[in-house]
């Protein structure tokens, strides 16, 4: 029976079966609910006192009872409810099936309904304000109204993923992405957003492509590959044009060699990837091995140990002023050849126990020369259990020392430092003068170095890679741009056959491409670095950071992926005492750490309806490790110095907040 029940009358049923709910997706139901009023019927039986218990709908009842106490409607507001009788398993059947039997929108259904709304003639800001949402989540959704309509309708009907959708929408041009999804439907290979979005960006491929490299231009051409020449092109010029066909040999070339190397090395399984480092997507749900460097042979150790005399017998006639030129000369260009062969001593691969490797595997990446290449680093899909972690815990400076939390993994703080490393860099490919100031100094200043002190970036010109083989941070704004950044490069100069050719070329090269590219090949030399010491610190990165007047907090934002999920309840618990005090802390002392951290991504996203100044603190607020401190004033305090504890810092924290 269906009735309209003032809302006083209302209460929570103890057999509601939904103990627990997300106070952000709450504070999106009132603000839809205050816009739009009540859409979906209570379901309530009848109690004692005139009352009526909610059996279904409980979340429902909290949000019309908040917007009561808010003024925005009226005590005495009428319901619409749907009245129930029955045993109480019947009841709880009941508020089970309507909790349970829901189906989240499509994607593609939610883009539609934003379209028709922004047409009708609401503004995007005005969808985002009524549901509760962001303007970028919207404007996401309707650039999914956009896409090809093959690609729309296999959204619709779950034949693709909503990465896979955003994939083709990386290129805006629709006959582009129909094209691509009409070459990919006879693939047999595992479709990945990275294929898509390589295929829809690519229209050709240049033969000096690393895929074109790997499977030979004839296996391509006799495979029924097609090849347009313009007329000064070469073999390495030349446009590949069946890029599908080109992914599907290279896959198969990769998924032969992947085999091979499996054998030889005696893993139980190597996946390869057409990429040129190991996505985070492949890594996911993987625990990396513990592998030691190969240990020195008695040969090794004597060399290592009459290189370093020749260094500082070498080093010495740098020192001595009565030197001549043409001693000094010999001295450097011997320096060189010293440090590359104790660097070549020290850079011994890992090496895995024989007893791993029964469940042991690797990934196969496809280098930039169009060789598989293995990556020197192996997972396994069982559970390791490690009680030494590595983990270390960096302390903010200047922050109370007196209550301590648990310490972050290594694995993280190697992550967080390469993505903070991104950012840096891509500020400094923006401003080639301090880049080139910094070569420079980092060029002369090599003449005295230490080769065993820890350098701030890799100058001589080779690419740093970072501590984490392969990772690549998710949808990461640095890592973006620094990518664009360098799709944008003039690289007309490679043309050259010879080296004094490229040279010509490159000189040739008006300011401005030059110097694009000299903030490029520097910004690529930054090792990663966070703002603590020990391993990960490089205070010239600080310097750097200060006179970029970089904003952290405007490139990288937590997740629950890449920092809450990863770290202590009583951290993320920290992070909303920063930026909401006590009174946000106490919503969520309570909740599970999964939810906590769901939670704190919203927050830290600006997905949430708040205060106006408590968003703009969580708009900035980020670890004190991926901020950029003026080392002149700020002396990062030991990232060793504190001792892992428990998680029972979480309850003193909420104890404090209540």
């Amino acid at each position: 029976m269906i009735k309209s029940i003032p809302l006083k009358k209302l209460v929570p049923s103890p057999r509601n079966v939904r103990k627990s709910s997300d106070v952000l997706a709450d504070l999106q139901l009132r603000a839809d609910i205050a816009a739009r009023g009540l859409l979906q019927n209570l379901v309530v039986r009848k109690a004692k006192r005139g009352k009526f218990e909610v059996e279904a709908g409980g979340r429902r009842l909290a949000q019309l009872q908040a917007l009561v106490e808010e003024g925005t409607l009226p005590k005495n507001h009428e319901v619409t409810c749907l009245v129930i009788e029955g045993e109480e398993s019947e009841v709880r059947e009941a508020s089970l099936a309507e909790n349970f039997q829901r189906l989240a929108m499509n994607p593609a259904d939610e883009a539609q309904a934003f379209a028709a709304i922004i047409e009708a003639g609401a503004s995007t800001e005005d969808v985002a304000r009524r549901f509760g949402l962001t303007v970028r989540f919207v404007e996401g959704r309707l650039r999914l109204a956009g896409l090809a309509p093959c690609v729309f309708e296999a959204l619709a009907e779950g034949a693709i993923t909503l990465d896979m959708a955003k994939a083709y929408g990386a290129i805006s041009d629709i006959d582009r992405q129909a094209h691509v999804y009409a070459e990919l439907q006879d693939a047999w290979y595992q479709v990945t957003p990275d294929t898509i979005r390589r295929m829809v960006l690519d229209a050709t491929v240049r033969g000096s492509d690393p895929r074109a490299v790997l499977v030979g231009r004839d296996a391509y051409l006799a495979a029924g590959g097609r090849i347009e020449r313009e007329l000064f092109d070469d073999e390495a010029s030349e446009s590949w044009i069946d890029v599908a066909l080109l992914e599907d040999l290279a896959q198969k070339a990769m998924n032969d060699a992947a085999k091979k190397v499996a054998e030889a090395h005696g893993l139980s399984w190597v996946r390869p990837t057409l990429g040129n480092y190991v996505s985070h997507d492949l890594v996911e749900g993987l625990n990396r091995l513990p592998c030691e460097p190969a240990p020195l042979t008695e040969e090794e150790a004597r060399e290592l140990s009459d290189l370093e005399a020749d260094y500082d017998r070498t080093a010495a006639i740098l020192e001595d002023e009565d030197s001549d030129e043409s001693e000094v000369a010999k001295a450097e260009e011997e320096l060189v050849s010293i440090d590359r062969a104790m660097r070549d001593l020290n850079d011994r691969p890992p090496v895995l126990a024989d007893e791993l490797k029964s469940e042991a595997g690797a990934f196969l990446v496809l280098s930039r020369n169009g060789e598989p290449a293995l990556v020197p680093q192996y997972y396994t899909e069982a559970e390791v259990i490690d009680e030494d972690d590595g983990a270390i815990e960096p302390v903010d400076a200047g922050a109370d020392t007196e209550r301590k939390t648990s310490a972050l993994s290594q694995r993280l703080l190697d992550e967080l430092a390469m993505q903070r490393r991104d950012i840096l860099a891509i500020h400094l490919a923006n401003d080639p003068a301090l880049a080139l100031d910094f070569m420079v100094f980092t060029l002369a200043d090599a003449d005295g170095h230490d080769w065993r002190a820890k350098k701030a970036s890799t100058l001589v010109g080779s690419v740093s890679s970072g501590p984490v083989a392969g990772f690549k941070a998710k949808d990461a704004p640095a890592s973006a741009a620094l990518a664009e950044f360098a799709a944008s490069l003039d690289e007309s100069w490679r043309a050259g056959e010879t080296e004094v050719e490229r040279f010509e070329r490159f000189r040739a090269l008006s300011d401005e491409a030059r110097s694009a590219w000299l903030g490029h090949v520097v910004s690529r030399t930054l090792v990663a670095s966070l703002a603590c010491e020990g391993d990960r610190s490089a205070p010239l990165h600080e310097i750097l950071g200060s006179l970029l007047e970089i904003e952290t907090a405007h490139w990288w934002r937590p997740t629950a992926a890449n920092y809450f999920d990863r770290v202590a309840k009583a951290r993320t618990l920290e992070a909303l005492d920063a930026a909401g005090g006590p009174e946000l802390v106490s919503r969520y002392a309570g909740s599970k750490k999964a939810e906590l951290a769901s939670a704190a991504e919203r927050i830290f996203s600006g997905n949430f309806i708040g205060e106006a100044d408590v968003k703009t603190r969580a708009g900035a607020w980020v670890p004190e490790i991926m901020r950029f401190v003026d080392a002149a004033e700020v002396t990062p305090v030991d990232a060793e110095a504190e001792e892992p504890v428990s998680e029972d810092a979480a309850d003193e924290i909420a104890e404090q907040a209540a």
